[in-house]
């Protein structure tokens, strides 16, 4: 039997943080002790905090693809990405993987399935440090969306897909001139070139979105994959979201939107760099007034995987009688939860020991220490 005990430990349980001990045995949470009886390894007053859950980052996907026109090697790109997500304090994370193809990448298949194949093999010889699985974002306004969806769905690791549509004057980029304003240096093209392009997505958007947004709706749901939806701007879209049984509303652009939500029982997840940031970064509702409204479920790290564990130390500071253990709660019990995984996400005896030790050192915490099922990752 394999058992390892920590003591003076900071122990941020789902309702209050405690000081004393826990005991790890055989890869699960078997003990939690107030008090300073126990002995063990000496955490120093450090906090343990349960392992983070990450839903969406488009993290691997940038180590794939670190400049435009450049491809890595995907499972060098996902070791490298592997390395960061868990000495992030990450132990369970959902990779984002775009499907659908458009004029810039043309052969999108490959490339996620480059992807895809790399995280299913690194899983399966068990040289990940986190439990990584697969979030199919699905661009629904591209022509070969749902043939992607059917080449990379139906395998354990798929547990999540997301509904988007980034069409411009839709969702995130409402405004013709913001998307324009976003784009223009990015995309290197003249007015008239930005133009065309856009016109040729919105046809696509026309001719596509509603019925490819049918078929990989009725596909999730059948195979029993959590559905998300993304950058609901409207009562409308909630009301889409609501009637596909859609579990999770990823980015809500606007109060309404995240609101009508709430209402509807949808978790509601909004990007951590929005709260180090204090603003999104396309200038649409902050996360942190989503959190002063109670109107926030879970927090993800999007496009910087330490963002998580530095949002959660932030909050509380910011927000008048917002304790720790509800701000973790973002990116633990509550991802974990809207994803079906109840194994984890708590420190509670019969949990997965999934911890991670955090010294809160201003001016940001530091991860020292990461566990995966009691076994050292980081």
């Amino acid at each position: 039997m394999s058992e390892t005990v920590f003591s003076n430990a900071q122990i941020v349980l789902p309702d209050q943080v405690i000081r004393g001990s826990i005991v790890m045995r055989d890869g699960r949470i078997a003990e939690i002790d107030a008090g300073s009886s126990r002995v063990g390894d000496d955490i120093e007053g450090d906090f343990l905090i349960p392992g983070l859950v990450e839903l969406h980052t488009d993290h691997l996907e940038n180590h794939y693809r670190p400049r435009p026109g450049v491809f890595w090697d995907p499972l060098a790109a996902l070791q490298a990405h592997d390395v960061q997500i868990a000495g992030s304090g990450i132990t369970t994370v959902f990779d984002a993987v775009r499907i659908g193809s458009d004029n810039d990448l043309p052969d999108m298949l490959s490339h996620a399935r480059h992807l895809v194949d790399a995280v299913r093999a690194g899983g399966a010889a068990g040289w990940l440090r986190a439990e990584h699985f697969i979030h199919l974002r699905c661009e629904l306004p591209s022509h070969d969306v749902v043939d992607h969806f059917d080449a990379l769905a139906n395998h354990p690791t798929t547990r999540l897909a997301s509904v988007m549509d980034h069409t411009p004057g839709q969702r995130q980029f409402r405004s013709l001139d913001a998307y324009k304003r976003f784009y223009a240096k990015q995309m290197g093209r003249s007015p008239e070139e930005l133009q065309s392009y856009l016109e040729a997505r919105l046809a696509e958007h026309k001719r596509y979105s509603t019925p490819n947004r049918q078929a990989i709706v009725s596909r999730a749901r059948a195979m029993g994959i959590a559905l998300a939806s993304h950058d609901d701007a409207t009562l409308a879209h909630v009301e889409e979201a609501e009637a596909d049984g859609v579990a999770i509303a990823e980015f809500p652009t606007t109060l309404e939107a995240a609101s009508a939500a709430h209402e509807a029982g949808l978790a509601i997840l909004m990007g951590a760099p929005n709260v180090v940031r204090g603003k999104s970064h396309s200038g649409n509702i902050s996360a942190t007034d989503l959190v002063e409204a109670g109107l926030l479920d879970i927090l993800s790290s999007d496009y910087v995987p330490f963002a998580l564990l530095q949002a959660v130390f932030l909050l509380p500071q910011r927000i008048e009688g917002l304790a720790l253990p509800a701000a973790l709660a973002t990116v633990t019990a509550n991802p974990a939860r809207a994803a079906g995984l109840e194994d984890r996400g708590e420190i509670v005896t019969g949990k997965r020991a999934d911890l991670v030790r955090v010294a809160a050192q201003a001016p940001l915490p530091v991860v020292r220490g990461v566990w995966r099922e009691g076994r050292r990752v980081s």
